[in-house]
């Protein structure tokens, strides 16, 4: 007989299981597309030039700042009503502020409007996302047998990343295809109106999900927390701490590792903006290929080792591998790609890693707060800085020392990591 999750009510159908795991596609698939076409909106929403890419990436951070409300008020949805109810209105959410960007009128038509605008919708995009992905990571934690965690949780990073391959290769596609002319004109529309439709065929798919079996427990036991936010404030302080560090890390080696990485090699001009977009496209499949496999990996020996070892990574290579992508030809390539897989280790047992932190009662809120908090300032705002200190400095080592910096200060909080008391057969 199947060893069912603690207090579980009935088993999640592969089905359901299949489809929360593979709509982190479109959810990353659309979040994304912003950074990947940003020196082409930089010249259509805010006039083009150094200043406006600065404005640009800085639209990003901004919007990137309501990922932890999006994530504290979804997330008290699906603490209080069930994570499926919770899904269903995030993409719900996340398609229509798709269509808007995609049906945004430009700034020649209206002026420094459009700029305001795209800003506006990219908040509500990073709002949705915001109690996206967190529902989905507990949705697979609690529907998935112990000994698989790790593997089923870190699916949803994978497809993320099948997203992130899919926005990196359309919109490579459609930059290497269109004249610019008329890239500027319409043809940056069509990957977001691709996002649009795609997010609205996930929503119709989410209407047959189960409920999960941790909040079904919840139900039957009348053990739902009535404020879910302070119930983990009051209880889960040290958890939460210990989520934002682990997202800490996931964050910045993701974001400036491998997302900032088109607009660092166009900056230092070591490629024009195609061949960049290319270039991230196998970085994008690197990740692809190491996130289920570490994913399995922790299911083994355990989230600990596997973060120590990811870690100490991170705070030795990113500085020589940014040197390396200044560069050109295959040592550029090289440097792409290891930092591609590190990313993608972080990210893989970081998912599973967060969610053990926590147990059943508030772990949505839990994680909005430490997880998605930490996301917010070392993804969201640190492709900013890294550009911002990269033109200051003008060394290109200079986005790596940040991810190192990091996993440093990270590193004594993965050190102390324990098995979570409320969960004695979670993998340490």
């Amino acid at each position: 007989m199947r060893d069912e999750p603690a207090g579980s009510t009935h088993p999640v159908s592969r089905t359901s299981m299949t489809i929360a795991a593979f709509s982190t596609v479109v959810e990353w698939y659309d979040f994304t597309l912003y950074l990947y076409l940003a020196t082409i909106l930089s010249r259509v929403f805010y006039g083009g030039g150094t200043a406006s890419l600065v404005v640009t990436l800085g639209g990003f951070a901004v919007s990137y700042l309501m990922r932890p409300l999006g994530a504290i008020v979804f997330g008290q949805l699906g603490d209080r009503h069930g994570r499926r109810r919770m899904m269903l209105a995030s993409m719900a959410l996340m398609t229509v502020a798709m269509l808007g960007i995609a049906l945004l009128p430009t700034r020649d038509a209206i002026g420094p409007a459009a700029g305001w605008l795209l800003l506006a919708l990219r908040c509500v995009m990073a709002f949705s996302v915001g109690g996206e992905y967190t529902g989905v990571v507990a949705y697979l934690y609690e529907g998935a047998r112990p000994e698989r965690r790790g593997l089923v949780t870190s699916s949803a990073s994978a497809a993320s990343e099948v997203g992130g391959l899919l926005a990196v290769g359309i919109s490579a596609t459609t930059v290497s295809l269109l004249p610019t002319a008329a890239l500027e004109a319409w043809g940056w529309r069509i990957p977001f109106f691709l996002g649009a439709v795609l997010a609205a065929m996930v929503g119709i798919a989410r209407s047959t999900l189960q409920e999960s079996p941790e909040f079904e427990r919840q139900r039957a036991s009348g053990s739902v927390p009535a404020n879910p936010l302070r119930h983990a404030v009051t209880h889960h302080r040290a958890a939460i701490a210990r989520g934002f560090a682990i997202s800490a890390l996931g964050s910045i080696t993701y974001y400036v590792g491998i997302v900032y990485v088109p607009t660092f090699l166009t900056t230092t001009g070591a490629m024009a903006e195609g061949a960049a977009l290319w270039m991230s496209t196998a970085a994008a499949v690197m990740v692809i290929a190491v996130t289920p496999a570490v994913g399995l990996l922790s299911d083994h020996v355990g989230r600990k080792p596997v973060l120590l070892v990811a870690c100490v990574g991170a705070a030795v290579l990113p500085m020589t591998m940014f040197a390396w992508m200044a560069g050109a030809g295959a040592a550029a390539l090289a440097g792409a790609l290891v930092l591609a897989a590190l990313g993608g280790t972080v990210s893989a047992v970081g998912a599973v890693a967060t969610a053990e932190q926590l147990p059943g009662e508030g772990r949505l809120s839990g994680l909005a707060l430490g997880a998605t908090m930490a996301t917010a300032i070392f993804g969201g705002l640190t492709p900013l800085v890294s550009h911002l200190l990269l033109e200051y400095t003008a060394r290109p080592t200079t986005p790596g020392a940040m991810i190192a910096v990091v996993a440093v200060a990270v590193f004594p909080v993965l050190w102390t990591l324990r098995k979570p008391a409320h969960d004695p057969r979670a993998t340490g």
